[in-house]
């Protein structure tokens, strides 16, 4: 038996990374009309249906003919259940409760037993302060907390939340192990959306963030934020993906860059992106594939050369050995040991560009080598655009990132979104698989994977400068 509870609820174990932690006693609180006794019941049903664990639920105010009447909605039977011996539906008074739970053989323990309990939940602990003198409903939580831990049953203890702005910061919050809070919220003038918050959860990460629930016809199904449409060209094989050399960033991508896709990596005027590039590249020449690197204005071969040295790479041995490869779009001097392995396109114009690209690679690299060998290209946008214009790129880039596609060459466009308009950048967006988006604000750089070929954008991340490669750390 593993160490995380499954709770069933769609969506919710994703949330938890796993699930509950056994043994656990969470806060589930909202407003009323937000689904608290459903989302209570519902942990219950699904963990007999799915993992063959009984369990109890408590209500101190609805009897049980009302609770059978209203979760028959969901198709649930909790009749038949009792029956089963694998649930029990009880309502009894709070104080009676209690004492029967710390009663040894009393009538908690011995129904517990009886149907060898695993989840509990409880509707709800506000009574317990309503009814009890000053600090002794603290005292009373705290003797639930324990007896659930002793009993290894995992607890929902519903709580009502209106209640608890009016009285100040809640001593549950501190007792207990977790805190899932149900929301009703504003939404489009005339909508209100439902949200679901995990707001502490000790023994399990969890995906931070308000997400959306709604009621179904089977019950409460959670979306986790942050979710989109899964992109069909998503690979299972582990082959197919290639490591950006920033284990945390792979972690955020789901293993990777996929093999093929097209990502662009989104920087505001501040951000610094030399360390993530330079990471990409350094992983490649690493893994000898091949590397096609557009030069802009503030990139040379000195700097491209001087940044991988601080990886432990060598740039010209990477270029001996035919692996990696300029396209120069500026008259500049190159480097006698380089010039080999340059593609120059400094004297085509607009219209001639597509053509003369294509035969100037092919001449330079070879054709052989092109279908032979694995390929990843760099390129800076923002270069491209003040060199050859917006309407060009536009067209240009879809073009050549679906012929990357289709032959399986992946490639990383770095450009400021923000700067080209939001329609502009819209279409760019709209043309790749992916985009990293990085950004200062403050005295911080935050980096965040706002789309993926998985379909999964990912919260923002802290970028934290390091003394060891690939130099920066994502948090």
């Amino acid at each position: 038996m593993g160490m995380q509870m499954q709770t069933g609820i769609p969506g919710l174990d994703k949330i938890l990374c796993g699930g509950v932690p056994r043994g656990t006693s969470v806060i589930l609180e909202g407003e009323p009309g937000t689904g608290k006794t459903t989302f209570g019941m519902q942990f219950l049903v699904e963990g007999i249906r799915k993992e063959g664990e009984a369990g109890i639920y408590v209500t101190f105010e609805e009897l049980p003919e009302q609770i059978y009447s209203d979760m028959a909605g969901f198709g649930w039977n909790l009749k038949e259940l009792e029956r089963q011996n694998m649930l029990r539906v009880i309502t009894m008074e709070p104080e009676i409760f209690l004492q029967e739970m710390q009663r040894v053989g009393g009538i908690f323990e011995q129904m517990t037993a009886q149907i060898n309990c695993k989840r509990l939940v409880i509707d709800s602990i506000s009574l317990f302060r309503f009814l009890s003198r000053d600090g002794e409903a603290r005292s009373q939580i705290f003797q639930i907390r324990n007896i659930v831990r002793k009993m290894s049953l995992t607890a929902l203890l519903i709580r009502e939340y209106c209640e608890i702005e009016n009285l100040g910061r809640s001593f549950e919050n501190y007792v207990c192990d977790g805190i899932i809070r149900l929301s009703l919220q504003p939404h489009l003038d005339k909508y209100r959306k439902r949200t679901l918050e995990v707001l502490k959860m000790r023994g399990t990460p969890i995906l931070e963030g308000e997400h959306i629930y709604k009621f179904v016809d089977s019950g409460i199904h959670i979306v986790p934020a942050l979710s989109m449409a899964e992109d069909v060209m998503i690979f299972n094989d582990q082959n197919q993906l290639l490591s950006t050399g920033i284990p945390s960033l792979d972690q955020m991508l789901d293993g990777g860059l996929p093999r093929g896709s097209v990502f662009i990596i989104d920087t505001n005027s501040k951000a610094n992106y030399k360390y993530l590039v330079t990471s990409m590249l350094s992983e490649r020449i690493r893994q000898e594939d091949g590397v096609i690197i557009m030069m802009s204005w503030l990139t040379s071969i000195e700097t491209v050369s001087n940044t991988l040295s601080m990886f432990g790479l060598s740039l010209k041995e990477a270029v001996d050995k035919g692996n990696t490869f300029f396209i120069e779009q500026f008259d500049r001097k190159v480097p006698p040991e380089y010039r080999s392995a340059i593609i120059s396109l400094t004297d085509l114009d607009n219209p001639s560009y597509e053509a003369g690209l294509y035969a100037r690679v092919e001449e330079v690299i070879g054709l052989t080598k092109l279908k032979e060998k694995r390929w990843f290209i760099y390129f800076d946008l923002n270069s491209l655009i003040s060199h050859r214009g917006i309407d060009f790129v536009k067209k240009h880039f879809a073009q050549e990132m679906s012929r990357c596609q289709s032959a399986g060459i992946t490639a990383v466009a770095h450009c400021n979104l923000t700067e080209i308009g939001p329609e502009n950048a819209s279409y760019l967006e709209r043309s790749c698989n992916g985009v990293i988006r990085t950004w200062v604000d403050g005295s911080y750089q935050f980096l965040q994977v706002a789309k993926s070929p998985s379909g999964r954008m990912t919260m923002p991340h802290i970028i934290e400068n390091t003394g060891e490669k690939p130099y920066i750390r994502l948090l």
